[in-house]
This record gives C-alpha cells, structure tokens and sequence, in this order.
C-alpha cells in the first residue's frame, strides 16, 4: 500500500494594529494585548480567509495586510485539494456565509480554528482565539462593542473558486 500524500498546512498571523495594541492595550483595556489579530491558513499552495466579503483566497501573502507577521506550522494533512474545496464549499453554505461574519463571534480566527481543525485535528493558539472574550470582558471593550461590531472588517479578497483561477 502507497503511503497517502502530506501536504503542509501554515497558520499566517497578522497584527490588525501594526504594534499598538501593544503600546495602548495597558491604557485603554487595563490588561496588555500582543495584537489584534487576523489569521488566515495556508493549503495546496493557496491562501483562505474569512471576512465580510465571506470565505476568499489568494496567493500566499497576497492580502492586503502583505506578508504575515508570523507564520505557524500546524502540521500536514492527507485531504486532497479537490476534498479541501468541497468542505470549504459547505462551509461557505453553512457557518461561514458572507451575512455571518461578526468580528466577536464568527470571525477570520473562528474560521481558521475550524479549517486547521478539519485538516489537522489541532487547533489554533489560544491566544488568538481568546482574544475577542478578552477585549469584552473589560469595561472600555464592552462599550466598544456596539462601535466595532458592524465597522472593523478585514481586508475582502477574491471569493474561493478553484485556486489561482484554474478551472
């Protein structure tokens, strides 16, 4: 019996704020922040995030925020690309419609946690994941609620189709 492909699988971690989470989170929360972060996970050569404009691709690094601030290895997967594209199409149908995103709730780092979990079984750092309970769960974060919920989005990309426009 053949042994099954691998194939790699990269957590991409931005910084939202460029740095000053880090400077102004002790001020403003009470508590010090890293970042703010988006995060995006990279298969079969290409780059899948979630936002507002609903589950996107492009080429590694090619969002708008340019390359990652860091990059993570989450480990390989045996899911072939044609496997990968059907589950993101249900996704797409299902958890992660463009109508469903919510920067606290339903958000990129939700939807990377789900992806890497599909591909790998692991699950993103919690850290990244924590971070919208935390910023609530201060005063200033909880007025801040209504104001961010329907204005911060990431940056829109092309919507997921066969990768680097293959047909």
């Amino acid at each position: 019996m053949e042994p099954p492909n691998l194939y790699p699988v990269k957590l991409y971690v931005y910084d939202l704020s460029k740095g000053l989470a880090r400077r102004l989170s002790p001020i403003m929360l009470g508590k010090q922040l890293e970042g703010i972060w988006h995060t995006s996970i990279v298969v079969h050569k290409d780059e899948f995030y979630f936002g507002v404009g609903g589950i996107s691709s492009c080429p590694p690094g090619g969002t708008l925020l340019g390359p990652p601030d860091s990059v993570v290895d989450v480990g390989s997967t045996e899911v072939t690309e044609e496997l990968f594209q059907e589950y993101l199409s249900s996704l797409r149908e299902s958890l992660f419609r463009r109508e469903s995103y919510n920067v606290f709730e339903n958000n990129c780092n939700t939807f990377t946690n789900e992806v890497v979990q599909f591909l790998t079984g692991r699950k993103i750092p919690s850290y990244i994941t924590d971070l919208p309970s935390e910023i609530l769960s201060t005063p200033f974060g909880q007025a801040l609620r209504t104001f961010l919920d329907p204005r911060i989005q990431p940056p829109e990309g092309s919507p997921v189709g066969p990768p680097n426009g293959q047909s």
